[in-house]
């Protein structure tokens, strides 16, 4: 069954069907054709149980927490506060990006709705200092993947359903390499201002300015940092601390930055509700497909067949890391997860190597397939604000793959970055 239902995937995938619906449609499929007479039933039936879960909660509520705290004012201070405290930087203007995407990261959880935000007012901005639109739109692509490293992240919550490992656990493993990424990407602004002649801002630094931004950001920055300390100190489910951020921005909202009017609130709900909805249908959609990888015993097959082929750990992750690369380029980040989940795991628990580790290799896999070509969504997203061809946004690219590339080998091979 297994045989048939990636050959009916993949046509699916060229007809350009929506993922979610190809994934069920290949699930019917391989049941009806080579199902052995198992009933049609079961494609309903885990679809059905896979939304069953009080864990999934809070993927809606984390989604519709980002969409209350980044439709006002907050999101505007964020880039002001990220501006003002760049400017004096060389290729201050392009690493105001990198850092809007780091505070970002802590408040909506998803790299594209983090590219569309930033991008939609920093590359119009860039290109007026004179940046090329290329290296703009390469730089926000890049940036905006660090967002789903820093706490909250959607992907990581998806691993977590799939895996069976802590959300906090995985929380608190994102943040290093996260900031790492950040600090990789900073630097590659900088050597490109230098190596280009591009010169910082003659504007000194308003002190007053950058005190007054870095207080009203304050509370909307801390909210990861109060998601962590609640998670680690047993006060809260990850779904109750979903439902409390919720709590949290409305409070905000109204009383701190005083923004939240019935029209803003409704339009957050719709956003939350759309972007849950299309999530859900893949996750439904991946349910199905994973229990038809099990019942056919796929995932141990896979397992055996890898530590029969190669004997060394060390080549087995090259290997994983390399197809997890060439599934992130066609396939986006949260049916990747879904779908590559319940085979890995197993694979790395045969090997030794730690779900939590694994689950950061695939996230920043993944997450670089977002910006890589042909189907780079956050690649795509930014060369439309930018205004410029895919093929000069890949120009660009390359330096920042470089340093996602080095993030992505030190995680695989050194441990300590995740599992502190």
């Amino acid at each position: 069954m297994s045989f048939t239902m990636v050959i009916a995937f993949t046509v699916l995938m060229i007809l350009a069907i929506p993922v979610g619906h190809g994934l069920v449609i290949a699930g019917a499929v391989a049941v009806m054709w080579d199902g052995n007479g198992l009933p049609l039933m079961l494609i309903a039936q885990q679809m059905f149980d896979q939304t069953q879960s009080f864990p999934m909660l809070a993927l809606p509520f984390f989604t519709l927490a980002g969409a209350l705290m980044m439709g006002g004012k907050l999101g505007r201070q964020l880039l002001d506060f990220a501006t003002e405290g760049m400017k004096r930087w060389r290729g201050g203007e392009l690493s105001t990006t990198v850092v809007a995407s780091v505070a970002f990261g802590g408040v909506s959880g998803s790299a594209v709705a983090n590219a569309s935000a930033l991008g939609g007012v920093l590359i119009p901005w860039q290109k007026k200092r004179g940046y090329p639109a290329g290296l703009t739109a390469a730089n926000n692509a890049t940036s905006a993947v660090i967002d789903i490293l820093i706490p909250p992240s959607i992907p990581m919550i998806l691993y977590a359903l799939v895996s069976g490992v802590s959300v906090a656990d995985l929380f608190i493993a994102g943040i290093l390499p996260g900031l790492m990424m950040a600090a990789g990407f900073i630097g590659v602004c900088w050597w490109i201002s230098k190596r280009r002649g591009y010169h910082p801002s003659t504007e000194p630094v308003d002190r007053k300015a950058l005190l007054r931004l870095a207080i009203q950001s304050m509370p909307a920055l801390a909210l990861p940092i109060l998601i962590l300390v609640g998670l680690r100190a047993g006060f809260a489910t990850p779904t109750e601390m979903a439902v409390l951020s919720v709590v949290y921005s409305l409070l905000l909202s109204l009383f701190f930055y005083r923004d939240l009017s019935w029209k803003r609130f409704c339009q957050s709900m719709v956003e939350a509700g759309i972007a849950t909805g299309v999530v859900m249908l893949v996750i439904m959609g991946s349910a199905v497909v994973g229990w038809l990888l099990t019942f056919d015993q796929v995932p141990a097959r896979f397992a055996e067949w890898v530590k029969a082929t190669i004997d060394n750990k060390l080549l087995i992750i090259l290997a994983l890391n390399i197809l997890m690369l060439l599934v992130g380029m066609p396939l986006d980040l949260p049916p990747a997860i879904l779908l590559l989940g319940p085979i890995f795991v197993p694979l790395a628990a045969a090997i030794g190597l730690d779900p939590v580790q694994l689950g950061l290799i695939m996230i920043i896999n993944l997450g670089i397939g977002l910006y890589t070509p042909p189907i780079g969504t956050t690649l795509f997203i930014s060369a439309s604000i930018a205004r410029c061809s895919m093929a000069e946004t890949t120009r660009e690219l390359w330096p920042f793959f470089v340093v996602a590339m080095i993030v992505l080998m030190l995680v695989s091979y050194v441990p300590a970055l995740t599992l502190y």
